[in-house]
């Protein structure tokens, strides 16, 4: 019986373990974002100089550059406890009840994808983060009353990747807004470095330059690289990642020397199928079989950053540069 072929790699494949596994253990380890962890190691140092919760933050940027790693580092630094959650879990407001009751003094709530909590629920936050007291409603009908329950002072730590999605009230009850940008090459280099010390692997220059160049700027996508091209050199018993390896297993996981994945390809096919555009978003996500929302988070900005596509008002384009990316006879030869 014939083996299946390696499941391609997508930016955003969750490997939970691997996240949990090479997750700095403190400020000092993490790599990039300077100015964001700058700043949040003054807003700490202060917070807990007046023994107080530090401001709610708003962690804002595309997935995969770290603001669930800040999180845990900031309750760390804290020494307090960090409580996950998730938008799209709190479906009513009494989901919260017991979160939020639950919470010790100047303790974390991380709420990821919090522009996607439902208004009712966003609302029935309001109280909570501004006036640290929530309101439960007991019985029904003309029996019902409100009673008030006061809450310890905590910190809730939104993420989003869509910033733009959030409420004007929401955001501006936020004392602290740090948005988190791709990582340079060299950034990226650091951190596989860091990672290939933690998995006990050997990674020569030219491999790790030659995986963070492909890994579109964001560390979770360079780790990954390296633990699928850890398997390979375990399997073909080489004792170090090399440049050559290195090239051989992100080619297996579908990822060509530009750091364009399989539904890469496709979209940018796609437009030119279509004249290269302007193009639907909706028309582009049933041509290709993805999600509207994965292609605008996950697909669209790396693209865009490639000079491959345009978003604009009328729909998606092919730039002149992905044009020329999708000629027969392209250097990769993929597109032929």
């Amino acid at each position: 019986m014939a083996e299946s072929p390696p499941r391609p790699l997508t930016p955003e494949s969750e490997d939970p373990a691997l996240d949990q596994s090479l997750r700095p253990r403190g400020f000092h380890e993490f790599v990039g974002q300077r100015r964001v962890v700058d700043n949040l190691a003054v807003y700490l140092q202060a917070a807990k100089a007046r023994s107080e919760a530090i401001d709610h933050v708003l962690l804002s940027g595309p997935p995969g550059l770290g603001k669930t790693t800040l999180a845990h580092l900031i309750a760390r630094d804290l020494g307090v406890n960090l409580r996950i959650t998730s938008g799209p879990v709190i479906e009513r407001p009494y989901d919260l009840v017991g979160l939020l009751t639950s919470l010790e003094h100047r303790d974390v709530l991380f709420i990821d994808e919090i522009h996607r909590l439902p208004r009712a629920v966003e609302e029935y936050l309001y109280s909570a983060m501004e006036d640290y007291r929530i309101d439960i409603v007991i019985d029904q009908g003309p029996a019902a009353r409100s009673v008030p329950i006061d809450l310890r002072r905590f910190t809730l730590i939104g993420a989003t990747t869509r910033e733009g999605l959030l409420s004007a009230p929401m955001r501006s009850r936020f004392g602290v807004l740090e948005r988190l940008d791709f990582y340079p090459p060299e950034e990226l280099v650091e951190i596989l470095r860091r990672s290939s010390s933690l998995l006990g692997v050997a990674v020569d220059d030219p491999a790790l330059h030659a995986m963070a160049g492909r890994s579109r700027g964001t560390p979770r996508v360079a780790n990954r690289f390296l633990r699928r091209i850890r398997d390979l050199a375990q399997v073909k018993g080489a004792g170090t990642i090399t440049a050559p390896l290195a090239d051989e297993g992100l080619a297996m996981l579908g990822v060509d020397e530009h750091g364009l994945t399989p539904l890469d390809r496709e979209i940018l096919r796609c437009l030119q199928r279509l004249g290269g555009g302007p193009v639907g978003l909706k028309t582009v996500a049933i041509s290709v079989g993805e999600e509207e929302r994965t292609l605008e988070d996950v697909y669209e900005p790396f693209l865009i950053r490639q000079g491959l596509l345009l978003r604009t008002p009328r729909g998606r384009k092919l730039t002149l540069e992905g044009r020329k990316l999708l000629r027969p006879g392209a250097r990769d030869g993929l597109f032929a």
